[in-house]
């Protein structure tokens, strides 16, 4: 397992110390969701991306190229 450095305020230390708040338990959990985020950000964005390109090509020549890729299996 990689280890990550953070600096932050003392007093902000001070309240997760009080509270008994893992830092590691929560960052790890904060990282997977930024993680997570920015790929379905991504997929989005690609998706979108996709369907521009595509919004000029006849949908009969979609199903024209599906259906042929199948007959290549």
């Amino acid at each position: 397992m990689t280890s990550v450095t953070v600096r932050i305020p003392d007093d902000l230390k001070k309240e997760i110390e009080a509270l008994g708040i893992k830092v590691s338990a929560v960052t790890r959990q904060a990282l997977r969701n930024e993680v997570q985020r920015l790929k379905a950000q991504r997929a989005k964005e690609a998706a979108e991306k996709l369907s521009e390109l595509l919004a000029d090509v006849p949908d009969e020549e979609i199903v024209k190229v599906i259906r042929e890729t199948r007959d290549e299996r």
